[in-house]
């Protein structure tokens, strides 16, 4: 279903999730609706007199680049140059869906956004009909321009005003088979490349928004401590300090700049209470973590077992933005520039927060420096508004490094027990126990997750007999949050670790037993492609070797195959990996491929290196330099990702290939060095 708003140049929207066997525009009643008043629920798409095509996205940018795959939907419906597309992300709405996260975004705007675009098509198609005096059938559209038969042209930005007033469209406004795409299925550079390299994309700490004055946090050295006493004199009396506030999760100083207030963070004389898991460390949480994992069933009769326990260490999003939020309060209304996956909750979060109703807090959403699940929450905006509040102005409130990843959101820690029964050469069932940390925090909110124990056994990729699964929690007053690819990323990993050792007791190639068990003949096809492409079983060195997953989710599959060199086997590197994909249509290969890159580069993170300590109720680590994300000079010297043309409906791919790369290299470590990695970091 597509309308037309009422507007003086050619406006569409369509309601998201919109059908489109139903949206055929021009022969149909639904694009004749001409509806006035807001755009929630809505994707709405505007061609202005400038020539230039506006669609309003309600998702947010995190570099994920969705804003890119939007464009292309649009531009190749529309015909329109893609430099002509704009994609700024619309405010928090009211009412409808602007959740950006499960990897559905491509998925739930596809029908939508093509539908928008091929209605406005038709109409200014039939708009230069009237113009001319010709039949819109002989009219054609590219670049942004309807041409006609002798040569003239026409801008849609000349025919917006007209096209608007068009009620019946003289062509089909149904979008193009995939035969007759042209931009959709092309790998393209993103639209806001250039403006990211030369400075020009505006994060949350760029703005200048109402004049707002920097501010920073000093908070408790353990995880939910509580100032106890405060003498800040020395920090009001130091030169361009501002405001000193006290909020809940600590002291905040505003200042003319950043490097005011952060002179005055460290002027403040503060006594800690300490916080509710002052004495649990890291022994202890992973002794509670085995003892919560449920017991398994009774294997079957007469069968052998294969068991394995893994390990899972807190893992920060470290995102390289670090959390940013401009605020300005006043007394009947507030306004909040930052970015966000769930706005519209936390506009609700704000409201409440600072005792305003929703309806008179508006929030800004801006594009990110990355995610991964953080910015699904909004501690950062919440603490902004209540320091704006309390100090009656404006403010920019940053989270330096170290606030983050010693306060804010976290992977949770899990243990796993896993058990494969075979009989007679095969699995005959496979069951998979879990424990997680639970967030038990009255004092964090959560958005659209709460850390729960991660699902039971997945393994249904297999036929391994009857699957079965219990899960477990550790209640911990923790701040926890979804982590790119949440339970699947060490639920998968550890049963595709599972699935090598079950090939090497039945003494078969890890590659040869997927392929005769494995369900799906997509995710066979991957398979095959990342062996064949990665030339598994090749020769390897002493203390080398390779590895290979497999995850199906959100509509997709992936394999990876990954070659490690482990010769040091205290300094293992990831030289080589390789990973095929079906995602059904995918929009933008390029970017894609980067996904799929950056899952890797998850993967070999999280396998080997980068994790989080607890110690006495603190976080050990504090920056990138003690939180060892993967490097530059851990990056594999090589990568390629082969995306398989199986057309249909977009599935997901932002999250889709971390838990195959993480079991890839855990498994070629394995091969490599001889060994059962059972916890993961290696390191810890």
């Amino acid at each position: 279903m597509v309308y037309t708003l009422a507007a003086s140049t050619l406006t569409v929207a369509a309601p998201l999730g919109c059908d489109t066997s139903e949206a055929e525009g021009a022969t149909g009643t639904h694009s004749d609706v001409v509806v006035t008043g807001t755009d929630d629920e809505m994707l709405v798409l505007e061609v202005t007199r400038e020539n230039k095509v506006v669609v309003r996205l309600p998702r947010v940018e995190v570099g994920q680049g969705v804003t890119t795959a939007v464009a292309m939907m649009i531009a190749e419906e529309l015909d329109a140059r893609l430099d002509d597309v704009r994609i700024p992300l619309a405010p928090a709405r009211s009412q409808g869906n602007q959740y950006t996260g499960g990897s559905n975004s491509v998925s739930s705007l596809y029908d939508p956004a093509r539908n928008l675009a091929a209605t406005a098509r038709a109409r200014l198609i039939t708009a230069a009909a009237q113009r001319w005096r010709l039949p819109a059938r002989t009219l054609r559209t590219r670049d942004t321009l309807v041409v006609a038969p002798d040569g003239r042209t026409a801008t849609f930005g000349s025919l917006t005003e007209t096209a608007a007033r068009v009620r019946r469209p003289r062509v089909s406004s149904k979008p193009k088979p995939a035969s007759r795409h042209r931009v959709i299925g092309k790998p393209t550079t993103r639209i806001d490349a250039r403006d990211i390299v030369t400075g020009r994309v505006q994060y949350a700490g760029d703005l200048a928004a109402a004049g707002a004055k920097p501010t920073v946090v000093a908070r408790p050295p353990t995880l939910g401590g509580k100032v106890g006493s405060l003498d800040d004199r020395a920090a009001r009396a130091l030169p361009g300090v501002l405001e000193v506030v006290r909020i809940p999760g600590g002291v905040a100083v505003v200042a003319d700049t950043f490097h005011h207030a952060f002179k005055g963070r460290d002027a403040l004389k503060i006594t800690w209470k300490p916080g509710p898991l002052a004495g649990v460390s890291d022994a202890e949480i992973r002794s509670r973590l085995k003892a919560a994992v449920p017991a398994l069933g009774r294997p079957p009769r007469g069968s052998a077992q294969i068991e394995a326990r893994f390990e899972f260490a807190f893992v920060s999003h470290a995102p390289m933005e670090v959390l940013t939020a401009v605020a300005d309060v006043k007394a009947r209304r507030a306004e909040i520039w930052f970015s966000s996956q769930t706005p519209m909750e936390a506009r609700e979060s704000i409201a409440e927060a600072v005792g305003l109703p929703g309806s008179a807090v508006k929030v800004h959403v801006v594009r990110g420096g990355g995610s991964f699940g953080r910015r699904l929450n909004y501690d950062a905006a919440i603490e902004a508004a209540l320091i704006s509040k309390a100090a009656r102005r404006p403010v920019k409130l940053m989270w330096s490094r170290a606030d983050d990843i010693r306060h804010g959101r976290m992977r949770p820690a899990s243990h796993h027990r896993i058990r494969a029964s075979h009989n007679e050469g095969r699995v005959v069932a496979f069951a998979h126990a879990t424990a997680s940390v639970s967030e038990s925090y009255s004092g964090v909110r959560t958005a659209a997750f709460r850390a729960s124990s991660p699902l039971p056994s997945d393994s249904g990729l297999y036929n391994f007999g009857p699957l079965s699964g219990d899960s477990g929690s550790v209640e911990l007053a923790m701040p926890l949050g979804a982590w790119r690819s949440v339970d699947s990323g060490t639920v998968r990993a550890a049963e595709e670790i599972v699935v090598d050792e079950i090939a090497r007791g039945l003494g078969k190639d890890p590659v040869a037993f997927r392929r005769t068990t494995l369900r799906s003949k997509a995710v066979k096809a991957v398979l095959d492609k990342a062996a064949a492409a990665g030339h598994w079983g090749r020769a390897m060195p002493e203390g080398h070797g390779q590895g290979v997953a497999v995850h199906e989710e959100y509509g997709s599959c992936v394999a990876c195959l990954v070659e490690i060199d482990a010769a040091d086997p205290k300094k293992p590197r990831v030289t080589k990996v390789v990973m095929a994909a079906d995602v059904g249509t995918a929009v933008n290969p390029r970017g894609l491929e980067a996904q799929l890159m950056g899952a890797a580069m998850d993967g070999v993170s999280t396998i080997l290196q980068a994790g989080l300590h607890i110690d006495k109720g603190a976080v050990r680590e504090a920056s990138y330099a003690d939180f060892r994300y993967a490097r530059q000079r851990h990056a594999p010297l090589h990568f390629e990702a082969h995306i398989l043309p199986t057309g249909g409906e977009p599935g997901g791919a932002g999250e889709l290939g971390v838990p195959a790369a993480a079991g890839a290299v855990a498994n070629a470590y394995a091969r490599a060095t001889g060994t059962k990695p059972r916890r993961f970091p290696f390191d810890f």
